[in-house]
Protein backbone atom coordinates (compact mmCIF):
# COMPACT_ATOMS: atom_id res chain seq x y z
CA UNK A 1 0.00 0.00 0.00
CA UNK A 2 1.40 3.17 -1.19
CA UNK A 3 2.33 5.78 1.73
CA UNK A 4 -0.33 7.90 1.50
CA UNK A 5 1.79 11.20 3.89
CA UNK A 6 3.28 13.60 1.51
CA UNK A 7 7.15 14.47 2.43
CA UNK A 8 8.32 18.01 1.99
CA UNK A 9 11.83 17.91 1.57
CA UNK A 10 13.99 19.21 4.21
CA UNK A 11 14.83 22.94 4.28
CA UNK A 12 18.56 23.63 3.35
CA UNK A 13 19.90 25.99 5.81
CA UNK A 14 22.52 26.78 3.53
CA UNK A 15 20.91 27.87 1.19
CA UNK A 16 19.95 31.77 0.38
CA UNK A 17 16.38 32.24 -0.03
CA UNK A 18 15.96 34.19 -3.55
CA UNK A 19 15.01 37.03 -3.69
CA UNK A 20 11.28 38.17 -4.97
CA UNK A 21 11.87 40.37 -8.58
CA UNK A 22 12.06 44.02 -7.12
CA UNK A 23 12.39 43.37 -3.55
CA UNK A 24 15.46 46.09 -2.74
CA UNK A 25 15.98 44.14 0.51
CA UNK A 26 15.98 41.00 -0.19
CA UNK A 27 18.58 42.29 -3.39
CA UNK A 28 20.89 44.27 -0.66
CA UNK A 29 20.63 41.12 2.23
CA UNK A 30 21.89 38.65 -0.37
CA UNK A 31 24.76 41.47 -1.81
CA UNK A 32 25.89 41.70 1.96
CA UNK A 33 25.60 38.43 2.09
CA UNK A 34 28.44 37.39 -0.07
CA UNK A 35 30.77 40.05 1.21
CA UNK A 36 33.23 38.95 3.84
CA UNK A 37 33.62 40.68 7.38
CA UNK A 38 37.10 42.00 7.05
CA UNK A 39 35.76 43.87 3.45
CA UNK A 40 32.55 45.15 5.51
CA UNK A 41 34.97 46.27 8.66
CA UNK A 42 37.18 48.01 6.23
CA UNK A 43 34.76 49.40 4.12
CA UNK A 44 33.24 50.99 7.64
CA UNK A 45 36.24 52.18 8.75
CA UNK A 46 37.42 53.71 5.20
CA UNK A 47 33.98 55.69 5.73
CA UNK A 48 34.76 56.79 9.21
CA UNK A 49 37.81 58.16 7.77
CA UNK A 50 36.99 59.79 5.20
CA UNK A 51 34.64 61.55 7.63
CA UNK A 52 36.70 62.73 10.34
CA UNK A 53 38.86 64.11 7.46
CA UNK A 54 36.62 66.52 6.67
CA UNK A 55 35.39 66.94 10.04
CA UNK A 56 39.20 68.18 10.61
CA UNK A 57 39.50 70.65 7.91
CA UNK A 58 41.27 68.09 5.43
CA UNK A 59 38.17 68.21 2.66
CA UNK A 60 39.34 68.98 -0.60
CA UNK A 61 38.76 72.67 -2.09
CA UNK A 62 36.24 72.89 -4.63
CA UNK A 63 35.14 76.32 -6.31
CA UNK A 64 32.20 75.99 -3.70
CA UNK A 65 34.84 76.97 -1.10
CA UNK A 66 37.88 75.63 0.95
CA UNK A 67 38.07 71.83 2.77
CA UNK A 68 38.60 73.41 5.75
CA UNK A 69 34.58 75.40 6.09
CA UNK A 70 33.76 71.55 6.91
CA UNK A 71 36.04 71.83 10.27
CA UNK A 72 33.81 70.50 12.83
CA UNK A 73 36.10 69.60 16.16
CA UNK A 74 33.06 67.98 17.68
CA UNK A 75 31.86 65.97 15.00
CA UNK A 76 35.54 65.00 14.26
CA UNK A 77 36.09 63.75 17.90
CA UNK A 78 33.18 61.30 17.50
CA UNK A 79 34.00 59.71 14.36
CA UNK A 80 37.83 59.66 15.32
CA UNK A 81 37.04 57.77 18.47
CA UNK A 82 33.92 55.16 16.51
CA UNK A 83 36.95 54.84 14.11
CA UNK A 84 39.90 53.34 16.94
CA UNK A 85 37.11 51.56 18.87
CA UNK A 86 36.48 49.88 15.49
CA UNK A 87 40.10 49.27 14.41
CA UNK A 88 41.56 48.03 17.94
CA UNK A 89 38.47 45.37 18.38
CA UNK A 90 38.67 44.50 15.11
CA UNK A 91 42.68 44.19 14.76
CA UNK A 92 43.21 40.75 16.01
CA UNK A 93 40.81 39.11 12.78
CA UNK A 94 42.19 42.15 10.13
CA UNK A 95 45.48 40.57 10.02
CA UNK A 96 48.56 42.69 10.19
CA UNK A 97 48.61 44.11 6.85
CA UNK A 98 45.15 45.25 6.99
CA UNK A 99 45.08 46.73 10.75
CA UNK A 100 48.72 48.37 10.49
CA UNK A 101 46.92 50.63 7.54
CA UNK A 102 44.27 51.59 9.71
CA UNK A 103 46.06 51.84 12.70
CA UNK A 104 48.07 54.29 10.95
CA UNK A 105 44.79 56.40 9.13
CA UNK A 106 43.98 56.76 12.73
CA UNK A 107 46.79 58.10 14.44
CA UNK A 108 47.14 60.54 11.05
CA UNK A 109 43.93 61.44 12.14
CA UNK A 110 44.42 62.39 15.75
CA UNK A 111 47.43 64.15 14.55
CA UNK A 112 45.22 66.46 12.55
CA UNK A 113 42.45 66.79 14.88
CA UNK A 114 45.29 67.86 17.38
CA UNK A 115 47.17 70.03 15.08
CA UNK A 116 43.20 71.97 14.15
CA UNK A 117 42.51 72.35 17.86
CA UNK A 118 42.99 75.72 18.89
CA UNK A 119 43.38 73.69 22.59
CA UNK A 120 44.87 70.57 22.18
CA UNK A 121 44.34 68.01 24.41
CA UNK A 122 46.12 66.30 27.17
CA UNK A 123 48.67 63.51 25.67
CA UNK A 124 46.03 60.33 26.18
CA UNK A 125 43.38 62.82 26.04
CA UNK A 126 42.52 63.02 22.79
CA UNK A 127 39.91 61.42 20.49
CA UNK A 128 40.36 57.24 20.42
CA UNK A 129 43.17 57.39 22.60
CA UNK A 130 41.49 55.61 25.28
CA UNK A 131 41.86 52.89 22.84
CA UNK A 132 44.86 53.82 20.71
CA UNK A 133 47.10 55.00 23.75
CA UNK A 134 48.78 58.91 23.65
CA UNK A 135 49.84 60.14 20.15
CA UNK A 136 52.06 62.36 19.74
Amino acid sequence: MPDSHVHAPAPDSTRTPAPTSGDPIAAASRDIADVAAIEVITTAAVHLMSAAAVKCGLGEDTPAGPGSAYLDLDEARKLITALAALVTASAPDLGNQHARALRDGVRSLQLAFREASAYPDAPGEGPGEEYTGAVS
